[in-house]
């Protein structure tokens, strides 16, 4: 049985609900981590968990990147995340989201959802029928023709990292990159690569998508296993978390980890310092792959979305991971441990911030 309480304190959440409709068959979990700096919200997962323990385990290690990403992007949001545990690929149907719709409507503002693995804009249209809490489907913004904010957010990392491992000697054009994962946001990572001339080695699950993406941008292919011992500049894993571990990173050949999964690294502190002593440039992964959510939540602004806004936020990814990279190699530190020090500082501001205003705002007796 899951200690509800030792988990939510492991990672210092605020509130986790779990819900189920055995009508439609949802069943799933939202987490709350931290609203210091605003509202919560995160995506919503679609995944076939093989136990509860698991499905929490995801949302409360997903919704603590969120605050991390919000915090580090200058974003006013907090970090929070939905899980629907299905039994199969098959478990997606109208009534199972507008059902989830209703759950996430309960929360009346204090959780916003976008889409994630398993809900693309299909998914979240039925979700939008039950709550207006919802960012990121195609129509709520006003987009040049193949943008798409989180393959720009991680270039713009990636670039970052290429200017301070090569001292600017070799830009994008120059690299090899090795490619894990061609699902939304590696497509289109792929895309703005091959664009800009680099080499390209791709590893996926679906074979389908493999084709295509050799046929359509010219990539090389390995198995998906294999893509680890790619002898490349750069290792991009843009799948699922937690690939960055005990096994794998031993058989990196590259200097740079860039890419935009979430929650990359297994053991955060050991697999951090881990990449740090094999002399790879990691790019924290809440911090490469926020081009997504800053473009997403824009759409809350005042105002409503701009893009020459978002724009230049994602930007602005490249400045802070050179701000991270630079502190980490004159403190000797993992760039992990820089960039949450980073979030964690600006969090303990605005909450400091916000205690002085209760104190003066406090009613004497």
């Amino acid at each position: 049985m899951t200690d509800l309480h030792a988990q939510m304190g492991k990672y210092g959440h605020n509130e986790v609900k779990f819900f189920r409709d055995d009508e439609t068959g949802l069943r799933g979990i939202i987490g709350i981590h931290d609203t210091t700096l605003g509202p919560a919200a995160g995506g919503t997962r679609r995944y076939a968990f093989d136990s509860e323990e698991e499905a929490l385990e995801d949302v409360l290690r997903l919704s603590r990147a969120m605050t991390y990403k919000y915090a580090i992007s200058g974003i006013n949001m907090g970090g929070g995340k939905g899980v629907i545990w299905v039994d199969d690929d098959d478990h997606d149907s109208e009534d199972l989201y507008r059902s989830y719709g209703r759950i996430v409507d309960s929360f009346e503002g204090r959780f916003v959802t976008g889409g994630d693995v398993g809900t693309d804009a299909k998914e979240m249209r039925w979700i939008g029928m039950e709550t207006d809490y919802i960012i990121g489907l195609p129509e709520q913004f006003d987009h040049p023709e193949g943008f798409h904010g989180g393959g720009m957010g991680v270039l713009r990392a990636m670039e970052a990292c290429c200017d301070m491992v090569y001292d600017g000697s070799r830009d994008l054009g120059d690299l090899h990159v090795s490619v894990q994962g061609a699902g939304d946001m590696g497509a289109s990572l792929i895309k703005y690569l091959t664009d800009r001339g680099a080499q390209v080695t791709l590893a996926d699950v679906d074979d389908e998508q493999v084709d295509f993406m050799e046929d359509e941008y010219g990539v090389g292919s390995v198995a998906p296993d294999e893509i680890y011992d790619v002898d490349c500049d750069v290792f991009a894993p843009c799948a699922l978390g937690m690939v960055l571990n005990d096994d794998t990173i031993p058989r990196l050949t590259c200097d740079i980890v860039c890419g935009a999964a979430n929650n990359q690294l297994d053991d955060v502190e050991r697999h951090d310092e881990m990449l740090r002593e094999a002399g790879i440039l990691y790019a924290p992964d809440y911090l490469a792959n926020s081009g997504r959510t800053i473009d997403d939540t824009d759409l809350l602004r005042k105002g409503g979305y701009k893009h020459d806004r978002a724009r230049a936020m994602i930007d602005d990814i490249y400045d802070r991971m050179e701000t991270i990279g630079q502190r980490a190699e004159r403190e000797d530190r993992p760039t992990q441990a820089i960039a949450d020090e980073i979030a964690e500082e600006r969090i303990e501001a605005m909450r400091a911030s916000r205690a002085k205003v209760y104190e003066r705002r406090r009613p004497e007796w």
